[in-house]
């Protein structure tokens, strides 16, 4: 892909959206919104593929955190929006189903990567969720939690050390 390879970019793509979209879905709280992000994620990822560095993660991953940081600026940016709008009450977000086809794409990856998140110890996997799902820093975690921030790096970094070993092998190369 790094070589503007299009077979490349789609078998990437019917690799790991499936597993990707869910987590923008639930970050940005809305399927279309999280339909923007995926394209938005996944034109960064054609453009930026000679970024890709084996010794810093696995493609999933690096998917991944684009991924997360592109739905959190959406996120925020839409909170950021409703709150400088003078509504007399807020409109509820309503969520779409997810597309089944895509829960059975990426089904068996899923499910080891919720058996592997799953195996961690409570609070790693917590701080972890926090993390991705809320969008948290470490600082904010340790005040939600009422735990020391050096303890929330101990657990995170323990959890993503302990998902990396579980999931060794899953990834191919990009």
């Amino acid at each position: 892909m790094a070589n503007g390879d299009g077979a490349a970019f789609e078998e990437l793509y019917d690799r790991y959206a499936s597993t990707v979209f869910p987590v923008m879905v639930r970050i940005v709280g809305g399927v279309a919104e999280a339909e923007e992000v995926l394209q938005e994620t996944w034109l960064q990822a054609w453009r930026n593929a000679e970024t890709f560095d084996t010794r810093r993660g696995t493609v999933l991953a690096w998917l991944l955190n684009m991924a997360r940081s592109r739905a959190l600026d959406r996120y925020r940016s839409t909170a950021s929006r409703h709150r400088a709008e003078t509504q007399a009450e807020a409109e509820p977000i309503v969520e779409e189903p997810v597309d089944p086809s895509a829960a059975v794409q990426g089904g068996e990856r899923s499910r080891r990567i919720r058996e592997a998140l799953d195996a961690l110890k409570p609070r790693q996997r917590e701080v972890l969720e926090i993390a991705y799902f809320e969008g948290l820093s470490q600082t904010e975690i340790s005040a939600k939690l009422g735990v020391p921030v050096g303890t929330v790096k101990t657990w995170m970094r323990q959890g993503t050390i302990a998902l990396r070993e579980m999931l060794a092998g899953e990834e191919e190369m990009l």
